[in-house]
C-alpha cells in the first residue's frame, strides 16, 4: 500500500514514472490511482502501529519537500509534491479519519486543477511557465492561485488541511512532531512560490506583433459588450 501511495521510503519509482508519461497519464497516476490504496488504508488504520505511520508521514513530508527543491521539470515537481502531500495525509489519517478525508479531497482537487493547467499551457519545464500568460489570462490566474494553494499559503484552500492537522497534533500533545512537520512545509513553499513567480512575474508586458491565442478574432468583438451598455 505504501508503494502504491509513493510513501517514503517506497517512493523512488514515482518521480521517474511521472517524468516519462504524458500530463494526462500523470494526472491519473497522481489522483485516481491513489483512491484504492487509500481506501484500504482507511480500513486497516486501526490495526497498524500509529508510531510507524506517523514516522512514515513525517519522512514523506520531509523527503518530498527537500528533493523537489532543485527540480526543473514540472512533472517531477508535482511528483515530489504528491509525496509530501501523502505524508500529511497519512499523518491526518492517524489522527482523525474525517480530517484525512478532507485532506484527500483538497489534494485531489488542487492536483487535478494543476495538471490540467500544465496540460493546457504545455508547460513541461519551469522555463515553459514563463510563456503560459500568452494562452489565457484566466488560465494564468488559475495556475497562480493553484500553485499558492498547493504551497499552503493562507487564506487559500491548501492551508486548511495543514492548519487542522497541526491543531490536532497540538491537541494530542505532539508539539515536537507538529513543529518538525510544519517545518517540512517550507521547502514546498519555496519551490511553489518559485513556480508562481516564474508563471506571473518573469515576462514583463510589452508590445508584440504576434497574435495571442486568447485575443478576439475581430477588432469589433471587444466593443459588443460596451455597446450593450
Amino acid at each position: 500500500i505504501m508503494m502504491k501511495l509513493a510513501i517514503a521510503p517506497a517512493h523512488l519509482w514515482y518521480p521517474e514514472i511521472l517524468q516519462g508519461v504524458t500530463m494526462t497519464t500523470a494526472l491519473i497516476i497522481s489522483t485516481w490511482q491513489k483512491i484504492a490504496p487509500l481506501t484500504l488504508l482507511y480500513l486497516l488504520i486501526n490495526h497498524l502501529s500509529t508510531s510507524t505511520m506517523l514516522l512514515l508521514g513525517l519522512t514523506s513530508a520531509l523527503l518530498g519537500g527537500w528533493t523537489g527543491l532543485n527540480q526543473t521539470q514540472t512533472r517531477k515537481i508535482m511528483a515530489f509534491s504528491s509525496i509530501s502531500h501523502m505524508g500529511w495525509m497519512i499523518t491526518a489519517l492517524c489522527l482523525t479519519p474525517s480530517l484525512a478525508t478532507l485532506t484527500m479531497i483538497t489534494y485531489l482537487t488542487m492536483t487535478t486543477t494543476m495538471f490540467i493547467s500544465l496540460a493546457l499551457s504545455s508547460s513541461k519545464t519551469l522555463l515553459d511557465l514563463g510563456t503560459s500568460w500568452t494562452h489565457s489570462p484566466i488560465l494564468l490566474t488559475t495556475t497562480m492561485l493553484t500553485l499558492l494553494s498547493l504551497a499552503g499559503l493562507p487564506p487559500l484552500t491548501g492551508f486548511m488541511p495543514k492548519l487542522l492537522t497541526l491543531k490536532e497534533l497540538m491537541t494530542m500533545k505532539l508539539m515536537a512532531f507538529g513543529t518538525v512537520l510544519a517545518l517540512t512545509a517550507l521547502p514546498n513553499l519555496a519551490f511553489y512560490t518559485r513556480m508562481a513567480y516564474l508563471t506571473t512575474l518573469t515576462t514583463p508586458p510589452n508590445t508584440t506583433n504576434s497574435e495571442y491565442k486568447w485575443r478576439f478574432k475581430t477588432t469589433m468583438s471587444p466593443l459588443i459588450p460596451t455597446s450593450a451598455l
